[in-house]
Protein backbone atom coordinates (compact mmCIF):
# COMPACT_ATOMS: atom_id res chain seq x y z
CA UNK A 1 0.00 0.00 0.00
CA UNK A 2 0.98 3.27 -0.98
CA UNK A 3 2.62 5.95 1.88
CA UNK A 4 2.41 9.57 0.97
CA UNK A 5 4.87 10.71 -1.03
CA UNK A 6 6.24 13.45 1.65
CA UNK A 7 4.38 14.05 4.46
CA UNK A 8 5.61 17.70 4.03
CA UNK A 9 3.86 18.49 0.62
CA UNK A 10 0.32 19.24 -0.29
CA UNK A 11 -1.55 17.41 -1.82
CA UNK A 12 -1.05 19.75 -5.04
CA UNK A 13 2.36 19.43 -4.34
CA UNK A 14 1.96 15.79 -4.51
CA UNK A 15 0.50 15.74 -8.28
CA UNK A 16 3.20 17.93 -9.29
CA UNK A 17 5.71 15.80 -7.85
CA UNK A 18 4.74 12.12 -9.03
CA UNK A 19 3.84 13.66 -12.57
CA UNK A 20 7.51 14.30 -12.53
CA UNK A 21 8.82 10.71 -12.56
CA UNK A 22 5.68 9.18 -14.48
CA UNK A 23 6.74 11.27 -17.12
CA UNK A 24 10.10 9.73 -17.04
CA UNK A 25 8.35 6.43 -17.20
CA UNK A 26 6.33 7.57 -20.11
CA UNK A 27 9.66 8.18 -21.94
CA UNK A 28 11.07 4.67 -20.89
CA UNK A 29 7.84 2.96 -22.06
CA UNK A 30 5.79 5.06 -24.23
CA UNK A 31 3.70 2.12 -25.43
CA UNK A 32 2.70 0.67 -21.71
CA UNK A 33 1.52 4.34 -20.61
CA UNK A 34 -0.31 5.08 -24.12
CA UNK A 35 -2.17 1.99 -22.77
CA UNK A 36 -2.31 3.09 -19.41
CA UNK A 37 -3.73 6.37 -20.12
CA UNK A 38 -6.30 5.35 -22.63
CA UNK A 39 -7.31 2.78 -20.09
CA UNK A 40 -8.10 5.49 -17.64
CA UNK A 41 -9.37 7.70 -19.98
CA UNK A 42 -11.83 4.95 -21.66
CA UNK A 43 -12.81 3.61 -17.97
CA UNK A 44 -13.76 7.32 -16.53
CA UNK A 45 -15.41 8.62 -19.73
CA UNK A 46 -19.07 9.05 -19.08
CA UNK A 47 -21.53 6.37 -20.02
CA UNK A 48 -23.79 4.51 -18.07
CA UNK A 49 -22.43 5.73 -15.04
CA UNK A 50 -21.26 9.84 -15.35
CA UNK A 51 -17.72 11.00 -15.14
CA UNK A 52 -18.19 12.62 -11.60
CA UNK A 53 -19.71 9.59 -9.79
CA UNK A 54 -16.52 7.28 -11.79
CA UNK A 55 -14.46 10.08 -10.24
CA UNK A 56 -15.87 9.78 -7.02
CA UNK A 57 -15.59 5.90 -6.95
CA UNK A 58 -12.10 6.27 -8.63
CA UNK A 59 -11.71 8.47 -4.59
CA UNK A 60 -13.09 6.35 -2.59
CA UNK A 61 -10.64 3.30 -4.15
CA UNK A 62 -7.84 5.11 -3.17
CA UNK A 63 -8.88 5.63 0.53
CA UNK A 64 -9.61 1.94 0.44
CA UNK A 65 -6.56 1.08 -0.56
CA UNK A 66 -4.92 3.97 1.50
CA UNK A 67 -2.58 5.55 -1.25
CA UNK A 68 -2.34 9.02 -0.74
CA UNK A 69 -1.04 9.69 -4.45
CA UNK A 70 -4.51 8.31 -5.95
CA UNK A 71 -6.55 10.80 -3.12
CA UNK A 72 -4.55 13.54 -4.69
CA UNK A 73 -5.46 12.79 -8.09
CA UNK A 74 -8.78 11.86 -7.63
CA UNK A 75 -9.69 14.48 -5.46
CA UNK A 76 -8.77 17.22 -7.77
CA UNK A 77 -10.22 14.90 -10.68
CA UNK A 78 -13.67 14.55 -8.86
CA UNK A 79 -13.84 18.69 -7.79
CA UNK A 80 -12.92 19.46 -11.76
CA UNK A 81 -15.83 16.83 -12.84
CA UNK A 82 -18.30 19.12 -11.17
CA UNK A 83 -18.37 17.04 -7.33
CA UNK A 84 -19.11 19.06 -4.41
CA UNK A 85 -17.75 18.84 -1.17
CA UNK A 86 -21.12 16.89 0.38
CA UNK A 87 -20.90 14.81 -2.43
CA UNK A 88 -17.42 13.99 -1.70
CA UNK A 89 -17.92 13.49 2.08
CA UNK A 90 -21.02 11.05 1.47
CA UNK A 91 -18.71 8.86 -1.15
CA UNK A 92 -16.44 8.87 2.00
CA UNK A 93 -19.17 7.67 4.74
CA UNK A 94 -19.68 5.04 2.53
CA UNK A 95 -15.71 4.07 2.11
CA UNK A 96 -15.39 4.34 5.72
CA UNK A 97 -18.39 1.86 6.46
CA UNK A 98 -16.84 -0.55 3.99
CA UNK A 99 -13.18 -0.03 5.33
CA UNK A 100 -13.74 0.96 8.82
CA UNK A 101 -11.20 2.76 10.83
CA UNK A 102 -7.76 2.45 8.35
CA UNK A 103 -9.98 3.98 5.85
CA UNK A 104 -11.36 6.64 7.82
CA UNK A 105 -8.03 7.93 8.33
CA UNK A 106 -6.86 8.62 4.62
CA UNK A 107 -10.63 10.02 4.41
CA UNK A 108 -9.34 12.37 6.70
CA UNK A 109 -6.13 13.18 3.71
CA UNK A 110 -9.23 13.55 1.30
CA UNK A 111 -10.61 16.60 3.66
CA UNK A 112 -7.27 18.27 3.68
CA UNK A 113 -6.98 17.67 -0.06
CA UNK A 114 -10.09 19.38 -0.95
CA UNK A 115 -9.08 21.87 1.31
CA UNK A 116 -5.50 22.57 -0.96
CA UNK A 117 -7.41 21.79 -4.25
CA UNK A 118 -9.62 24.67 -3.26
CA UNK A 119 -12.96 22.67 -2.63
Amino acid sequence: MSQPTNNTMTYPEQTKHIKKYTSQIRTALPEVMKAFYALGQNASASGAINAKTKELIALAIGVATHCDNCIAFHTQAALKAGATREEIMETLGVTIYMGGGPSLMYAAHVVEAIEEFGG
